[in-house]
């Protein structure tokens, strides 16, 4: 089964590059599910239900989210009736939506994607994203509910993310960073059979500070004296993520490579794709 995994959409730019590139990016590479983080599509600050609609009209399969899930106030609305949107599963018991779905890919696999914030360095922090794990994982064990088993695991420490990587390995499918919009290097299976990569990247304009129009960031570096909102830069878009293989007999990995399309970041694709 091939599982693609798009990395956080920002702002104008980023949602119309997904929705340009990604119904061909599924039907050229035979995509069985595929997965976006929408938390940064509507101007950079969250998302609204008309844009989810577009990107699941594109193709994705689940629109997962992080630390700017209800920016846009009327995600606390569509949350609890939009199937295929996730909010991060650890934030308390009552929290409008849900942190995992188990959902139908192309091929008739069984695919739980799960949610997760970490809490280093992270506003607000939330439950124990460890026990939240092993929670999911008990009520929906790989290979026994589940085909395959994602965690969009949203956090700003490397050494978070990839403790977290190790203690589903070997449960999961696939682990996959987003967050700080900056494509790694390490994707790798880890020893039990997991996918793991620290950072998936964004889908957005590089020409930017982290999707944001680089000048107001970059007067507070300078000044310290906020002149103005951020707003989402608005070039043209490389979209980033990662595509992996998944065996159908036992739900791990058996390839993962990255995937980086436009005009600003060296461009590839799984070559065994």
């Amino acid at each position: 089964m091939r599982i693609l995994f798009l990395g956080d959409m920002v702002g104008r730019s980023g949602r119309q590059a997904v929705r340009e590139r990604l119904p061909g990016l599924i039907s050229d590479f035979r995509i069985d599910f595929a997965i976006v983080n929408g938390e940064n599509a509507a101007g950079g600050f969250g998302i609204t239900e008309e844009i989810l609609m577009q990107t699941i009209e594109a193709g994705a399969d689940c629109v997962t989210t992080g630390n700017h899930v209800w920016d846009q106030r009327e995600a606390l609305t569509f949350a609890p009736r939009q199937e295929r949107f996730l909010r991060p599963a650890n934030f308390p018991k009552g929290t409008p939506g849900r942190g995992s779905a188990l959902l139908e890919a192309r091929n008739g696999a069984r695919v739980m994607v799960s949610n997760i914030m970490g809490r280093v360095f992270m506003h607000p922090e939330l439950d124990d994203p460890f026990q939240c794990a092993e929670r999911q994982l008990e009520a929906c064990p790989l290979g026994e509910q589940a085909d395959a088993i994602v965690f969009d695991f949203h956090a700003e420490a490397t050494s978070e993310k990839q403790c977290f990587g190790h203690f589903v390995d070997g449960r999961a499918s696939l682990v996959i960073g987003t967050h700080t919009h900056t494509p790694t290097a390490d994707h790798t299976i880890l020893n039990g059979g997991t996918g793991y990569m620290s950072d998936a990247g964004m889908c957005g304009d590089y020409d930017s500070s982290l999707g944001m129009d680089k000048e107001e960031p970059l007067n507070r570096f300078l000044s310290k004296v906020p002149k103005g909102r951020f707003e989402a830069a608005n070039g043209p878009a490389t979209i980033c993520g990662v595509g992996i293989e998944v065996s159908d007999s036992t739900g791990l990995a058996e390839r993962i490579a990255p995937l980086r399309l436009g005009p600003r970041l060296e461009e590839t694709v799984p070559s065994w794709w």
